[in-house]
């Protein structure tokens, strides 16, 4: 009988250890893994740090990763680095992706993979119908403003490599358009998503594009070579172009009003 009994208590002390697994593992399936996004907090307004408010990396591409990461069930901690060391941060394990608008040149694909394009920047130059400034040549000995850390303000110190121009920079894009009207800039260059709104609004005002060279246009998401994450990333990617997700933040973060 006694043997019975402690039979009997061993059964119910196994089944209370195999109950207590279960829970256990089911407690952590409803946990997210964690994903490390490499990137570069010094390239506004893709991503930088209002260092003044927080020490929070921000930006268009963080809001872009946790917003894909979050659709396959992870979270996303994002770690600052040098531009130079990104690369390497996927080689050595470091990082599970890149982004910090980074092109896909052939030397980088070498190394890693990269996911469909994400943003291409088209900058637009914008002046008034009657300046007399239809080319980039015609800008020459002229006031250009930028949106202040932009893309743009990158865009107009490249062109002053070749034809001399005074780049002056403002924090937002009505500033800009502001000067503009006034007299004080002749010209202003921003993003064409942003362009055509005042274009359609201001009948006095004349703009054309300044193209990047193909091989440094586009922004892309990095990976480790093989990575499993590529594919994955890129489905959701695409979704949020179709659903329009991805066309809602480039307006945040390049609109001006960030």
């Amino acid at each position: 009988m006694k043997k019975v009994i402690g039979l009997f208590l061993i059964m119910i002390l196994a089944a209370g250890l195999l109950a207590g697994c279960g829970e256990t593992k089911d407690a952590n399936a409803g946990e997210k893994k964690t994903l490390v996004m490499a990137t570069s907090a010094d390239y506004a307004p893709f991503e930088y740090i209002e260092s003044d408010k927080s020490d929070e990396i921000i930006g268009f591409d963080v809001d872009l990763a946790k917003a894909i990461a979050g659709k396959l069930g992870y979270k996303v901690e994002v770690k600052d680095m040098d531009f130079g060391g990104l690369v390497q941060s996927l080689k050595s394990g470091q990082a599970d992706f890149v982004l910090a608008g980074m092109t896909p040149t052939e030397k980088r694909k070498k190394n890693v993979d990269f996911s469909d394009i994400y943003y291409t920047a088209q900058h637009m130059v914008i002046s008034k119908k009657d300046s007399g400034i239809a080319t980039v040549e015609d800008l020459e000995g002229k006031t250009v403003g930028v949106q202040l850390g932009s893309i743009q303000e990158g865009k107009a110190d490249e062109i002053n490599e070749t034809v001399a121009i005074k780049v002056e920079n403002r924090n937002r894009i009505p500033e800009l358009i502001q000067e503009l009207k006034a007299g004080r800039f002749d010209a202003v260059i921003i993003e064409d998503t942003v362009a055509k709104g005042y274009l359609d609004k201001e009948a006095d005002l004349s703009s054309f594009t300044v193209s990047d060279d193909p091989e440094e246009a586009g922004s892309a998401i990095a990976f480790p070579k093989d990575s499993e994450l590529t594919d994955k990333f890129n489905k959701e990617l695409q979704k949020m172009k179709d659903n329009g997700e991805l066309q809602e933040l480039i307006v945040k973060w390049f609109g001006g009003e960030n």
